[in-house]
């Protein structure tokens, strides 16, 4: 049996150890820190199993820490966990488990580690290594886990009918596994998912949005996604993503997969960015594609206001998987709004005023959106790529330009509501927010410059059109 001696070397486990002797109690470490070792992985979260009270030992451990560690102590599932130095540690008392139909809530009674290996959901992720000094570094691994590790396979220690039905979640870990790792998942595992894809919908949807964010914080998200897809699970967790798929053709004319193109996108801007958001961004561009197609005998397939309408989705979206409904959705809402802007700025003749707006709208977030409608090039041609790709640096570089010479990255008007009021004597009116919005026109289109000098003398001749001299009362 292969020893694992050589990797415990942080201080923590001599002393789990020292206390699992003095105590007579067998404790192992177990799951994903295990399988990372051999995946030459780090791994700051470590899962220890104890034969007996795993609070108990928990705070026996805290106690032997100088600093003394606080314990954080969850009775009902009969956990304690403690922060060591950058090492976070859960403590369990080794369990079996029984679970009802309708919950992935189970029933728990004290178990052996056998038992306690059987509960996991992946045989890689049975693993455990033996803390008792007299068997310290040996690795205990009954269902060949070690044997799928060197295969590449994800697969369920038990039965997966019974695995996936005790807890459906699995079947989503299942694949956000198999697209981190690059891992096949078992036929015959990869067979019950689709058989136990209904279940999914007993889980909430902050545990599916949190597997769907692991999926897209990966190297290359489509993986997940198309297993997703062949599985059957896509059409339930997200159907608008869903309803991407397919090719319609009418009177000779057809339009492209749209959920391939959405991969395609999202892999493109997985390799320029780790910023999640902006891969959700990728992941929604065309996300109102279905609900905006339209055919014409003259341009065959459109899909008008796709840009305007998955914006509206985005809220939605992010509601149903109870994603953060705040800057982080409206950044989303702002760049699917915007994807298709960037490419009516590559020709000649366009203005100045054409420019300044999208800077204005795009504020701080305009690189990010560069870099979306970049990934967004996903023709098999690769000329066609390159041509596109030099575009969009004439587009880079005319908003570089223009916010050198401008400033009206997220500007402000110079005059205030505020002043206007002031200047006019008026209270809050429809007429103060008409000639605030003026002013910014005015200098979006090129008419004033981005001064206070020239904003506040636009805004008296503003105040002559409406008949309001400096001493005027609120009509």
């Amino acid at each position: 049996m292969c020893n694992m001696k050589k990797y415990l070397v942080h201080p923590v486990f001599k002393k789990i150890s020292k206390i699992a002797d003095d105590n007579n109690v067998d404790v192992y470490v177990i799951g994903g820190f295990v399988r990372d070792i051999f995946l030459k992985r780090q791994s700051k979260d470590i899962d220890i199993v104890v034969i007996g009270d795993g609070i108990n030992f928990a705070q026996q451990v805290a106690e032997s820490i100088k600093p003394q560690p606080v314990v954080n102590i969850f009775k009902n599932f009969g956990t304690a966990m403690l922060r060591s130095e950058n090492l976070e540690i859960e403590f369990v008392g080794a369990r079996k488990e029984s679970y009802q139909l309708n919950s992935r809530k189970p029933e728990v009674f004290s178990g052996t580690l056998e038992d306690d290996q059987k509960r996991r959901d992946f045989t890689i992720n049975a693993l455990a290594i033996n803390l008792r000094s007299s068997h310290f570094g040996q690795l205990i691994d009954p269902f060949d886990g070690m044997m799928d590790l060197n295969k590449k396979i994800i697969r369920t220690p038990q039965n997966p009918d019974k695995t996936f039905s005790d807890d459906p979640l699995r079947m989503l870990r299942a694949i956000r596994f198999a697209t981190q790792l690059k891992f096949a998942i078992f036929e015959e595992t990869f067979q019950s998912i689709i058989a136990n894809k209904e279940r999914i919908k007993i889980i909430s949807s902050e545990r599916i949005s949190d597997e769907l964010n692991k999926i897209l914080l990966s190297q290359q998200p489509s993986i997940g996604f198309r297993l997703m897809d062949k599985s059957g699970l896509l059409e339930i967790i997200f159907p608008e993503m869903n309803q991407l798929k397919g090719i319609e053709v009418k009177n000779g004319k057809k339009h492209k997969d749209n959920f391939i193109h959405t991969l395609k996108v999202l892999d493109n801007i997985c390799e320029k960015t780790q910023n999640l958001w902006l891969r959700w961004a990728a992941l929604l561009h065309d996300i109102a594609k279905p609900a905006s197609k339209r055919f014409s005998e003259q341009l065959g397939w459109t899909f008008h206001g796709h840009d305007f309408l998955g914006a509206k989705m985005v809220p939605v979206i992010f509601a149903n998987f109870k994603l953060p409904l705040n800057e982080k959705m409206k950044y989303v809402q702002k760049l699917v709004q915007l994807h298709l802007r960037p490419i009516g700025l590559v020709c000649d003749e366009v203005t100045d005023s054409a420019v300044r707006r999208l800077l204005f709208e795009a504020g701080d977030d305009v690189d990010d959106l560069m870099t979306l409608c970049e990934a967004d090039i996903t023709s098999e041609i690769d000329d066609k790529v390159q041509l596109y790709l030099s575009n969009f640096k004439l587009v880079r570089t005319k908003l570089l330009e223009i916010e050198e010479k401008d400033a009206v990255r997220n500007f402000q008007p110079p005059v205030s509501g505020e002043e206007i009021m002031k200047t006019f004597s008026l209270h809050p009116c429809k007429i103060v927010g008409e000639i605030k919005n003026t002013i910014k026109d005015a200098i979006l289109d090129g008419v004033i410059k981005n001064d206070y000098n020239e904003a506040f003398h636009f805004m008296i001749d503003l105040g002559k059109q409406y008949g309001l001299t400096n001493k005027a009362i609120n009509k």
